[in-house]
């Protein structure tokens, strides 16, 4: 096992907004267009994804 401990970052190389989607993905090791659908299903139908994604945005440090 690694004793490497992931951290969540944004991404700026794959990016559409602020790259929150795309850090998300690479920290759950999931495709990125899975996780944007999901945000917009979150914004579209409980209206959380706006302020998820701004939180997120705000509290992450962009990956070097």
């Amino acid at each position: 096992m690694s004793d490497e401990v992931k951290k969540l970052y944004r991404n700026p190389r794959d990016k559409r907004i602020a790259g929150v989607c795309s850090g998300i993905a690479d920290y759950l090791s999931v495709d990125v267009t899975v996780v944007r659908i999901l945000f917009l299903i979150a914004l579209l139908c409980f209206g959380t994804g706006l302020g998820i994604y701004l939180i997120i945005w705000l509290l992450a440090p962009e990956k070097a």
